[in-house]
């Protein structure tokens, strides 16, 4: 899922993190469009790590937030409809709920609290403290994006209706040609 490879420095920076059972327990719950949980934080560390990186900043304390940002541990497509409660406020609950499960398994510092806490601004209305913390945001965002798209893309090739359309628009394209 990695777009280019990543670096043997990537996993080790959160290697810790991934050998954790919680962490682990990620795989088991769909975050968006068919991709893990794990696998989206997994993606939004990896996006984390080479923008800070890049940018000079704390990329270590940065991609090990990122690699924990929804550690949250339940599917919350299902966990809205079973608690009422909860219904249509994961967006808005589920960084404290993740901040609260990653510092009850790893110590962590101010930035990767941050991270966890503000990654979803401006849907949260509390800005972030640090500059990884809005690379984090903007990562977690390109991610969902991607995840989705591929997603969608994936389906239409799937649907009759779409293929008849791609053969009917090549008649067009070759016909002009």
């Amino acid at each position: 899922m990695l777009s280019s490879k990543p670096t043997k420095e990537f996993f080790c920076i959160i290697d810790d993190l991934l050998q954790d059972s919680n962490v682990q327990k990620m795989k088991e719950f769909n975050q968006h469009a068919g991709v893990s949980c794990y696998e989206h934080c997994l993606m939004v560390a990896y996006f984390t790590y080479l923008a800070c990186k890049k940018l000079h900043l704390d990329y270590i304390s940065a991609t090990r937030g990122a690699m924990l940002h929804d550690l949250f541990l339940y599917d919350w497509h299902t966990h809205q409809k079973e608690d009422k409660k909860w219904s249509s406020f994961h967006a808005f609950k589920h960084p404290k709920v993740a901040l609260q499960n990653a510092t009850e398994i790893f110590d962590l510092n101010d930035i990767e609290k941050d991270v966890i806490l503000n990654h979803m601004w401006p849907v949260t209305v509390k800005m972030p403290r640090y500059q990884e913390t809005v690379i984090v945001t903007f990562a977690d965002k390109l991610s969902a994006m991607r995840e989705t798209f591929f997603h969608f893309t994936n389906t239409l090739h799937t649907k009759k209706a779409y293929k008849y359309a791609y053969v009917f628009l090549s008649f067009i394209i070759f016909r002009i040609i």
